[in-house]
């Protein structure tokens, strides 16, 4: 086990009607003017962004707010969001909405104390040193960014879809998280959620480093949770025990704790990102396509974790023969992925002929070469793991 510092300073505020404690929990981090950023429409319909809102004002907190984040939330509305939050004396954002929302909140968190280009703080030019605090209202179970210091944004310019990750300055200070507000959520919408917390976990279970027998209990135990909660509110939506199991392993697999200890891999997600900056797919779909397609090159030369994998998470009885034993395993997650109506190919994304040179190429661009952690992939490896997505 290597040596690490896990920092998780975030208040959960976890149950039912939670959302009505937002304007105390902004006063308690000290705001008095937030902004609230959200996306569509449904936060408006189904009344929580209100709910939130006097929440907030019976507290004495002015707010205005900001909707309009769409999913792979992209530059323009952070830039618009900066501005904004600079004319109207924001003190902090809380994001109401899944990922997309949170990730922009936190971009415009670190951008309006910062003179330049909040784009330098994500192409790795600069490391944020002072940002806004930013709280969470969750709807939506999926990126964990409710709990972890990072944040994914697009820029349009190109397509490039790049990651911030910090120790401690974009950690919300607070989430509310209500599992009845993931009710009515899409069926599809939970599926993506689904496949993203589990791939959230593979990028810090899959690694070469030895004898960290607790974080990787941690990580097949939510691995196993989140199959058997997560199939049974796909298929029983309003099942509040499956939805509150399926929230908190969302925010578990996130926020660092199943990475103690180890080197993690992280080329599943490098991967997916391209695909969807440049075709739009929803991450968590295009994670079931990438993930499985990635363990099968892998488990080819170093088949050790992804066999203990398919043997305490997928329940292969083991056998002498590490690669048959994972690749078993890979089967039986692709059968899991195909019950909860995810895609298994290119083809079922939606995309008929990837352009599979220029998503190496940029990969590559953006994250160097090689890549990952349990195996050093090169540009021909990506390659063939792409293909055999077709």
């Amino acid at each position: 086990m290597e040596n690490f510092t896990f920092w998780s300073p975030t208040k959960f505020v976890f149950g039912r009607d939670t959302e009505k404690q937002a304007g105390a929990l902004a006063v308690e981090f000290g705001a008095t003017k937030v902004m609230l950023v959200y996306g569509g429409g449904s936060a408006v319909r189904s009344g929580l962004l209100g709910r939130v809102r006097e929440s907030l004002e019976c507290r004495g907190i002015d707010c205005v707010e900001l909707g309009g984040v769409k999913p792979n939330p992209a530059d323009d509305l952070v830039y618009r969001g900066i501005d904004l939050a600079r004319h109207e004396g924001v003190d902090m954002l809380v994001a109401v909405g899944g990922g997309s929302a949170i990730d922009t909140a936190k971009a415009i968190a670190c951008g309006v104390p910062y003179e330049g280009d909040f784009w330098d703080f994500y192409c790795g030019k600069k490391v944020v040193e002072k940002a806004l605090p930013v709280g969470v209202v969750l709807t939506i179970p999926a990126a964990g960014s409710e709990g972890s210091g990072n944040s994914v944004i697009t820029r349009l310019d190109g397509l490039v879809k790049l990651s911030l990750r910090t120790e401690s300055a974009l950690r919300p200070r607070f989430a509310v998280m209500n599992p009845e507000l993931t009710f009515t959520l899409p069926p599809y919408q939970t599926a993506c959620g689904i496949t993203d917390m589990m791939a959230h976990i593979f990028e810090r279970y899959f690694t070469n480093t030895q004898a960290c027998e607790v974080t990787d209990s941690v990580a097949e135990g939510l691995l196993r949770t989140i199959m058997t909660q997560g199939k049974k509110a796909y298929d029983q939506p309003c099942d509040y025990d499956a939805r509150a199991n399926v929230m908190w392993a969302g925010t578990l697999a996130h926020n660092g704790i199943c990475g103690t200890g180890r080197r993690e891999d992280w080329a599943s997600h490098f991967m997916e990102h391209e695909i969807s900056a440049v075709y739009g797919v929803a991450h968590g779909a295009g994670l079931a396509v990438v993930l499985p397609a990635w363990m099968q090159f892998v488990a080819r030369r170093n088949p050790g974790k992804v066999a203990q994998f398919a043997r305490n998470v997928m329940g292969v009885e083991p056998t002498p023969d590490l690669l048959a034993d994972a690749l078993n395993g890979i089967t039986r997650l692709r059968e899991f992925f195909r019950s909860i109506g995810m895609p298994a190919t290119f083809g079922d994304m939606g995309i008929d002929s990837p352009d599979i040179d220029r998503l190496v190429e940029m990969l590559h661009l953006h994250k160097g070469n090689p890549i990952g952690g349990y195996e050093r992939l090169s540009p021909a490896d990506t390659h063939a793991i792409y293909t055999s997505m077709l």
